[in-house]
Order: structure tokens, then C-alpha cells, then sequence
């Protein structure tokens, strides 16, 4: 799990912990080692004491009783809506939608809205180990910003819908913008990109054929929910003939860059097309659980070899932006559903929430483990407390006990973004300050 050294073993930054989980190779945690960091990718994992000899670090950092594990990949969310959260609970979907969200987004969604609520997001999940998350929402520019402000890795869905809103007149419109704000962005460092139709029901025929081809062209993930409620795929029936997967298959979206989001009404021959194709699931049981969709067939996709990555959706449908505990909960409702206990097992449900997001966003050369090359994207858990003591397991703990109030350091490619469970950079009563400039408007 090393590389050759730099010249002369000078690094950047040694990072000790008592535990590290690396998610690849899967099921191990080493214990007593280091995570040597330098231009901000691992440079190597090793024996804390092979690495004191080996490197002079420019900082060291020794975090005592902790694991460390892959920064949290987020892989479905809408954080411009963190202004949302509590809005219009309770609710199906489609009331949740028609009656409440998407009127308020036509009041309220601009340039500010997006910016002021993706920096809102951005903090929440950074202080909960989230160092990457897969957006999908408008003005993605401004999305951009926040992320960039924040320090934090970001995939910034290109939203394409059929009707108009404050951000475009329509579909075209949408994919211009969206096209315009990638070609702008894409060499920034800790940004990427993908198609991001809405849904089925929102989308066109027409529209998916073109953005087909744009997907092959830039290489780019297509991020859409997909067989997230009986209601969705009723309607298709009604008015397409087919489910919503074979309408998308007929139409050549399935295959190894198709993120389908939630994911929850599934035949078995729908399972074994996902796999078939390479294509990833987006799971986001909170955000299922809350609208009453139901519950993904977890253990079915990954017995099947579906890639599965764990999202939060976003905070106006869970209400927290905390990949800890949709972890715990996936692992948790995985066996319930399935009548196996192991179902979803701890390093396998870590591995969902790191290297499948990874996957899924075609990083996983990139992100989403702790090995020699990959970015410094790393997330320290604090075991030490009396609600997690005594450790038998860490992996177990990280999973099944351990909240994002654990967390106590965040680095994004090697920059310390969480330091002792606070943000560096921006304060939190600046933060408060600026959601509750949003209430004042939303509420009026």
C-alpha cells in the first residue's frame, strides 16, 4: 500500500490514527498506522513507526483513540434545498412536490438562493465526513461557489426538465447553461460534472435522445431518480406503454454511467438489467422512508453485482444532510427486507458510502479509499467517547454507533477543512445568520 517516496521523504503531512480503515483492500482495518500526505494525495499507508523514520513531514497529526476512513461520498443530493428543510413534512411525494415544493422553488429559487443554500449544505456535510456530494439543481454555477468556498469536492448535476423555472425556459435552455457552466469549470480541481434529467416523468422523449450523445461525448454520468414510487411507474405505464427503466433502455440511457436514484420499485429482471449494463443505484433510505416510496431492494442489487452507493437526498425530504446515519440505516433496513442478517455488513455498508459513490461518479481512481495516489480526502471519527466504548470492531462502530458528532477532522486533497469538530474557515453564527435570512423571506 505504498509508493516510492519524494525526494529526500519530505511530505506535507503525516496523518497517525489508531485505527484506519482503507474500504480497498475490503474488510481490513489496520491498526497503529499513518497516511502520509504531500501535494495533497496519498503518498503512502503504513506502520506509524516506519513512517516516523521514513518521512519528514512539514505537520504531524496524531489522533489518538480514532479511526480513519475515506472521506463520505454523498451521492444524491439537492443542497441548494437545506433552505427548505422542515418546510412541507409528512407528505407523499407528489403532494410534497406539486403542492408545496415546487411552488415555493418558483417563489424564492435565484442565483443567491442556490449559493446561500449549497454553502449551508456544504458546511452541514463537511462537518459530518462528507467530502464529496453529487448534486442536482439549478444555477449550477453558483452551486460551484459554495463548493469552492467551502473547500469541498462537488459533481454538479447539469439539471435538465421539460418546464420552465427561474433558471431556464426550457429543455434546451437548460442544457445550455448547464454546457456552458461545465466548459467554464472543468479544470477546476475539485469539481466534475453530470447529465442530470430530472426524471421520467419530468423529461421528454426528445430531451433524453439529446442527451444521450452529450453524455458519450464529454464521458459524463447520467444522474436521475428513477422507480422512486408505484405512482411514477403507473403513469408511464399509462402513457409510455413500459415501465420507466425499459422506456430509458429503449432509448439507450442504460448503461455504465447511469446513476438511477432511488431505485425502490424493482422486478427481478429490472435488477439483473442494472447490473447487466454496469449501471449504479443511488440509495437514499431516509429520504424513501420519509415519503413513504418504500424500501430499495438492497441485498437483491448487490447479490445481483449492482453498484450501490448511499446518497441523502436532499434536506427539504430527510432532513439531514448525514451519511453516517443513512449508513447505519441502509445496513439496518437491508437485513430487516431481506431476512438476512448479512445483508449489508459494516465494511460492506462503508464501502457503499465511499468507493461505490466513487464508482458511480467514474472517480474511483481518484476517491474514495485510502491507498497510495489517491487524493487526501479523509475523514477522522473520535471512538474515545463513554457512548463508544468499549471498541470490539471499528468498522462496526463507524457503522452501527458512531454519529457525525464524532466526527473531528475533514481534509478535502489534503487541506484540513474540519479541525476538533469545527469548520475552518467560516463561522457557524455566519451560517445561522444566513439561514435565517431565508426563513424571514420563505416565511413571509
Amino acid at each position: 500500500m505504498t509508493s516510492s517516496p519524494t525526494p529526500a521523504d519530505n511530505i506535507d503531512l503525516l496523518i497517525e490514527a489508531r485505527w484506519i480503515i482503507p474500504v480497498r483492500p475490503f474488510g481490513v482495518t489496520l491498526e497503529n498506522h499513518a497516511v502520509a500526505v504531500s501535494g495533497g494525495n496519498i503518498v503512502a499507508v503504513l506502520p506509524q513507526a516506519e513512517a516516523r523514520e521514513r518521512f519528514t513531514p512539514r505537520k504531524t497529526v496524531r489522533l489518538g483513540e480514532q479511526l480513519l476512513i475515506p472521506g463520505l461520498v454523498n451521492l444524491h443530493t439537492h443542497a441548494a434545498m437545506s433552505l427548505l428543510r422542515g418546510l412541507a413534512d409528512d407528505l407523499p411525494l407528489m403532494t410534497w412536490l406539486q403542492e408545496h415544493i415546487w411552488p415555493a422553488e418558483g417563489r424564492f429559487v435565484s442565483r443567491e438562493f442556490v449559493r446561500d443554500g449549497t454553502l449551508l449544505a456544504a458546511a452541514e456535510m463537511l462537518r459530518g465526513g462528507i467530502t464529496c456530494f453529487n448534486d442536482m439543481y439549478f444555477f449550477p454555477r453558483e452551486a460551484a461557489a459554495a463548493a469552492q468556498q467551502m473547500g469541498m469536492r462537488a459533481a454538479l448535476g447539469l439539471v435538465v426538465l421539460d418546464f420552465p423555472n427561474a433558471y431556464a425556459s426550457g429543455a434546451e435552455d437548460y442544457l445550455e447553461k448547464g454546457l456552458a457552466a461545465r466548459d467554464d469549470l472543468r479544470n477546476e480541481p475539485l469539481l466534475s460534472f453530470c447529465l442530470a434529467p430530472h426524471a421520467p416523468y419530468t423529461v421528454s422523449d426528445q430531451t433524453f435522445e439529446r442527451i444521450l450523445p452529450l453524455a458519450e461525448q464529454l464521458d459524463i454520468p447520467i444522474h436521475l431518480h428513477l422507480h422512486e414510487t408505484t405512482t411514477e411507474i403507473e403513469e408511464s405505464l399509462k402513457q409510455y406503454g413500459v415501465r420507466p427503466l425499459e422506456r430509458l433502455r429503449c432509448l439507450g440511457l442504460v448503461g455504465p454511467g447511469l446513476i438511477a436514484v432511488h431505485a425502490v420499485h424493482l422486478q427481478a429482471a429490472e435488477i439483473a438489467l442494472l447490473a447487466t449494463h454496469g449501471c449504479s443505484v443511488a440509495h437514499c433510505p431516509a429520504s424513501n422512508l420519509k415519503l413513504a416510496s418504500g424500501i430499495t431492494p438492497v441485498a437483491e442489487l448487490l447479490q445481483a453485482g449492482v453498484n450501490v452507493g448511499i446518497g441523502t437526498d436532499g434536506a427539504a425530504s430527510n432532513n439531514r444532510l448525514d451519511l453516517l446515519a443513512e449508513m447505519r440505516l441502509a445496513a439496518l433496513l437491508a437485513k430487516g427486507a431481506s431476512g438476512n442478517a448479512q445483508a449489508l455488513g459494516a465494511h460492506q455498508a462503508l464501502q457503499a458510502a465511499t468507493l461505490a459513490g466513487a464508482r458511480a461518479l467514474g472517480m474511483e481512481d481518484k476517491i474514495g479509499t485510502i491507498e497510495s495516489g489517491k487524493a487526501a480526502d479523509l475523514c477522522a471519527i473520535d471512538l474515545s467517547s463513554p457512548e463508544l466504548s468499549p471498541c470490539y470492531d471499528p468498522a462496526s462502530h463507524a457503522v452501527y454507533a458512531a454519529g457525525r458528532e464524532h466526527v473531528s477532522h475533514v481534509w478535502v486533497a489534503g487541506q484540513l477543512r474540519v479541525e476538533n469538530g469545527s469548520l475552518c474557515g467560516i463561522g457557524k453564527n455566519d451560517l445561522i445568520s444566513l439561514a435565517k435570512v431565508w426563513q424571514n423571506k420563505i416565511r413571509d
